[in-house]
Order: structure tokens, then sequence, then C-alpha cells
């Protein structure tokens, strides 16, 4: 009994041991990698500290796993890393090849879907980061690009410039926000209630434009002037200025 107690302190102290020994090696090793990787995180620097991690982790947890090769394993890492960064750096191919390449979702106030299932991006996705960005009206946007990192970069159409408007002491008119009416062709019936308009309404006005069929329509909003906004899934756009990687 005795001995089993002495045996699990031991352990403990054991994992303890290992946690002040290795949390400021990954710490020294982090630092060596750059800042670079804990801000932005592309897919290689992401690999890198999650493998980082695994390696820490199962040593702490496992005190059978050496703690010699778990040094060398974070230091050898930690090299490898820099060794890429540096060639990216001097080779941009390099850089293409092991992370994504910036992608164009939406352009002129029009989701491009093939673009968002390609990334594998929802819709919800994109419009949470559009609201992240204070923008509650896709049609502001006059072109959207989901980075390498994840992060989505908006450029606004330049008639929404707020500071024109105010440099200019021009009372801007209150345009109102834009609520999703129709959502990968379903209809958000709740968003018409709160309007105060329903289903009905929302077909006639489809009709009026040509539409006969929901699914045919990517996203819908609607404003506080009841003006409607479409993009469609098989929506042809003209290709937006490349963006370079």
């Amino acid at each position: 009994m005795i001995n089993d107690m002495l045996e699990s302190v031991k352990e403990i102290f054991v994992v303890y041991g290992r946690i002040i020994t290795l949390v400021p090696l990954l710490l020294i090793t982090i630092l060596f990698i750059g800042k670079r990787s804990i801000s932005e995180l592309p897919v290689f620097d992401f690999i890198i500290i999650i493998t980082l991690g695994v390696v820490v982790g199962a040593a702490i947890a496992i005190p059978d796993i050496s703690l010699l090769r778990t040094t060398v394993a974070i230091s050898a890492i930690g090299f490898i890393q820099r060794v890429i960064s540096s060639l990216i750096i001097k080779n941009r191919r390099i850089s293409k090849w092991i992370t994504f390449e910036p992608t164009v979702v939406i352009q002129n106030g029009h989701f491009l879907v093939g673009n968002l299932k390609r990334i594998r991006y929802s819709l919800d996705n994109i419009l949470q980061m559009l609201r992240e960005k204070d923008i509650f009206n896709v049609n502001d946007v006059e072109l959207a690009v989901v980075e390498a990192n994840g992060n989505l970069s908006v450029y606004k159409n330049s008639n929404k410039s707020f500071v024109t408007i105010e440099d200019l002491e021009i009372k801007k008119k209150h345009e109102g926000m834009s609520y999703p009416v129709i959502v990968e062709g379903k209809i958000e019936s709740s968003v018409l209630n709160q309007l105060n308009l329903n289903e009905k309404w929302l077909k006639n006005q489809l009709q009026k434009k040509g539409i006969d069929k929901l699914d045919s329509i990517f996203f819908a909003s609607i404003n506080d002037k009841h003006e409607l906004h479409f993009s469609f899934v098989n929506e042809v756009t003209k290709p937006a200025h490349p963006i370079v990687h």
C-alpha cells in the first residue's frame, strides 16, 4: 500500500518536472519560430504548432517517453520550420505549394458560390465574418477575399465611405440593415414575419423579377425599404482582378 502511494507520488513529481522542463522549451521554440506563426497561422505553421503540442503533451502525460528524445524532437521541429520559413521568403513558389491561395468569395455584392464550395466555407461563416467587420449588407461589399490564414479581407464600395461623408458634412441617409430572407433556396419565414411581410409577398416580388425557382437563389436579403438583393447559385460573374498570393 505504502509502495503504491510512493510510486504515485513519484509519477506526479515526474509529470510536474516534465512540465517545468518542457513548457519553457516549447516557449523558446515558439519564439524562435517567430511571431508570424502565432498571429497569422498559415496552414504549414498551424501544423507545426499542433505537432509541437502533441509532442509535448505526450511527453508530459506518458513518463515512459524519453525526455531526451522529446527535447530533440521539439528542437528539430522548430529548426525545420525556421528553415522552410526562410525558403518561403526567398521563393514564393514554395509558399503556394504548402498553403492555401487567397479566394474571392464576394464580388460586387454577389456571392461566388463555386469558390465558397471549393474552400468549404458556408454562407453562415461568411456572414458572421462580415458582421465582425461591421458589415450588415452584402450589397455594400465590392470585393471579399478569404486569405491563406482563413481571415476575411473586405473592400467596400467606394460610395460607402463614411469618412468622405463626414468630411463633406453631408447628412448620410439611413439605409438600414439587410436581413436574409432566402438562404440556399429556403425562405426564412421568421425574418419575414418580423418585417411584417409574408411568403406570398416575397413570391410575388420574385415573379416580378422573373424568378420562378427558389432553389436557384443562393442568398437573398431585404433592407428596411423592402428592396431585395440576390445572389444566384449558378450566377455568371466577370472574374475578379487576380489576387497575388
